[in-house]
């Protein structure tokens, strides 16, 4: 049901046979201020630090304990035994041999901050970021962990975190989506990671694929602006008319939405998309050429040019065509992969700082789980999926950068003081867009639904 279309006597009338006048009450009062378009800006339930999210999104796995988890003690017991209750999705105990990080550490800026040799470029605007350390999560499937890391269940399909801050705060610009994933190819469980799934379906995520075309069928087949313009006003009249008798029809009222916005960005994303305005310096700060139509450092610029324009929530997945961050057999790949992110995402946080944007930017990178800090045997080249332990971080709008927040055991194995669950997470960046994430709740099936579903708190050592 579109909580926004319809009026408020309306509403009350067809779920007062759904569910009680209690479950009602709490939703009254976010019904008495909620515009009529669902995708109209609106204020959330307390001051916000933040207007927008920049998520990034790193797939496969990686490493904590070869990124932004230092632990010496891991190196110094190379080699040595240990027993894991875990291994390749099977619980028991089993006995493996620790592994020491394939790359060195040093401390960066101001506050010391350990970063290996993976990130130098991250490290040197490591004053800006808050290391999350003690990261956990339920599964060490892919599939199931990335569901989890973007939707709050493992278990089922759920709205993305996009969708939830989209349809809690709606857009500023009318003429783009709110919710926008910059990515060449899904991550581990598909398209449903940007879905709204019982959301009304105007909150999806809107993907973008780089290259020369990224947003194809976009420019309009009608010669003349004006009388493309009264064939829509036409055809929203007909759909108007069409829906009054099916008043619910989410996937109605979705498709009408979708033509306002179609029409919207015809004039404004060509532009969006267009770099050639953008300085040399500007494209040296995220490792691109002049000309360039993908890779990790266009999605970071053109997040930034997005974030302008008053796109709520932009996620950037890293993933490549015939790899990720899964490195089972040769965590070689690392070295790779972190060289293809480390520049953009350093130019990403000096730029939206020099351009006075990072104050009111949340800045957010993650992935699925960790990878163990142990194997097979100690020469093992690779290591597996580790979801009792991993790092993210957080950066910008109320965040405290220069911090490191939680604390893992000795070997980076478990969490230690400090844990950070994946609700934690989300609680936390809807608490800085100035959203309670125990009131943000959408009824459905029978029960009220919320992103981080019963669980959930602030981390708010975090917050400056």
């Amino acid at each position: 049901m579109n909580l926004f279309h319809t009026t408020r006597r309306e509403f009350l009338h067809r779920a007062s046979g759904g569910f009680g006048s209690i479950a009602l009450s709490g939703l009254w009062s976010d019904l008495q201020a909620a515009p009529r378009n669902p995708r109209g800006a609106r204020h959330g339930h307390h001051v916000a630090k933040a207007d927008r999210v920049i998520f990034l999104y790193s797939t496969g796995g990686v490493s904590h304990v070869d990124t932004f988890n230092h632990r010496p003690q891991l190196t110094a017991d190379h080699g040595k035994s240990v027993t894991t209750s875990r291994w390749l999705n099977k619980s028991g105990e089993f006995k493996r041999y620790l592994i020491k990080p394939r790359w060195a550490f040093q401390q960066y800026g101001e506050s010391g901050t350990w970063v290996s040799d993976l990130f130098p470029q991250l490290g040197s605007v490591i004053d800006d970021v808050c290391v999350l350390n003690a990261m956990h999560c339920e599964s060490d499937g892919h599939d199931k962990a990335t569901l989890a890391a973007h939707t709050g269940s493992a278990q089922f399909a759920r709205p993305s975190a996009g969708s939830w801050v989209s349809y809690g705060l709606g857009t500023e610009n009318q003429n783009l989506p709110s919710f926008m994933v910059l990515a060449p190819a899904a991550p581990y469980a598909g398209a449903q990671t940007w879905g709204s799934d019982f959301l009304p379906a105007c909150h999806q995520g809107t993907q973008v694929v780089p290259g020369k075309n990224p947003l194809p069928n976009i420019r309009p087949r009608v010669a003349r602006p004006e009388l493309q313009k009264l064939e829509l006003e036409l055809l929203a009249r007909l759909n108007r008319a069409h829906q009054k008798t099916r008043a619910a029809d989410q996937s109605l009222d979705a498709r009408i939405r979708s033509f306002e916005t179609a029409f919207g960005m015809q004039r404004e994303a060509p532009e969006a998309f267009d770099l050639s305005g953008e300085t040399q310096a500007t494209l040296k700060l995220y490792g691109l050429e002049r000309g360039a139509t993908s890779g990790f450092g266009w999605q970071c610029l053109v997040a930034r040019r997005l974030a302008e324009r008053g796109v709520r929530f932009l996620e950037l997945i890293d993933v490549g065509s015939n790899s990720n961050w899964d490195s089972h057999g040769n965590m070689a790949d690392h070295a790779r992969l972190a060289r293809a992110i480390d520049r953009p995402i350093a130019g990403l946080l000096t730029d939206l700082k020099q351009r006075g944007m990072l104050d009111r930017t949340l800045v957010v990178w993650t992935t699925e789980f960790g990878r163990t800090p142990f194997n097979t045997n100690a020469n093992h080249s690779g290591r597996e999926h580790h979801n009792f332990c991993f790092s993210s971080w957080m950066a910008g709008a109320g965040i405290r950068g220069g911090l490191v927040h939680g604390v893992s055991d000795e070997h980076g194995i478990l969490t230690d003081h400090n844990a950070v669950h994946t609700h934690d997470l989300n609680a936390t960046m809807l608490h800085l867009l100035g959203i309670d994430h125990e009131r943000l709740t959408y009824r459905h099936a029978g029960r009220d639904f919320r992103l981080t579903d019963v669980a959930g708190e602030v981390i708010h050592d975090v917050i400056a």
